[in-house]
């Protein structure tokens, strides 16, 4: 017998059952439980270095774009994708934000800054989709989330996770 390949999630494939956003067990489930850790560590992180500043909100983008998990205060911080055995941050980059960007680049690491180099500008700036996957994917986003908005002065002074 040969099952309809459709019906089987394919790696990056985004939760759209629509009828209630996911729990941390759902996203376990669906991420697997390595890029679990590195969700739980990334939101736990963002908790612990801006106390108070968030409330993140499930946001539904319809059939292909399935949940995602914004952050935002008045401007967005970052999104958190989950995906099919793996994770994504969205992080946007204004104007103020790509000039840090390249002023630092020969600090970021080189698949970091060829993502960078490759995502379109848009009118409100660069979209980078951070596949997370390891600590060093991880690390990126953090510090590229504190350059983005420097962590608070009474805070921790260290950005990594």
């Amino acid at each position: 017998m040969i099952l309809p390949t459709a019906t089987l999630p394919q790696i990056g494939d985004r939760i759209t059952d629509k009828s209630v956003a996911p729990d941390d067990s759902a996203i376990r489930e669906w991420v697997g439980p390595e890029a679990f850790g590195y969700w739980a560590e990334l939101r736990n992180w963002i908790d612990e270095f801006y106390p108070g500043v968030f409330a993140p909100d499930w946001l539904y983008g319809g059939k292909n774009r399935g949940w995602s998990l914004r952050y935002k205060k008045t401007k967005a911080f970052c999104t958190l994708v989950p995906e099919y055995r793996r994770f994504s941050a969205v992080v946007v980059m204004g104007g103020a934000e790509r000039e840090k960007f390249e002023e630092r680049r020969c600090l970021w690491r080189p698949p970091l800054a060829a993502l960078y180099d490759e995502a379109r500008t848009y009118i409100d700036g660069k979209w980078l989709t951070v596949a997370v996957s390891s600590a060093d994917d991880l690390r990126d986003v953090t510090e590229l989330l504190t350059m983005k908005r420097p962590l608070p002065s009474h805070g921790n002074s260290t950005s990594r996770p």
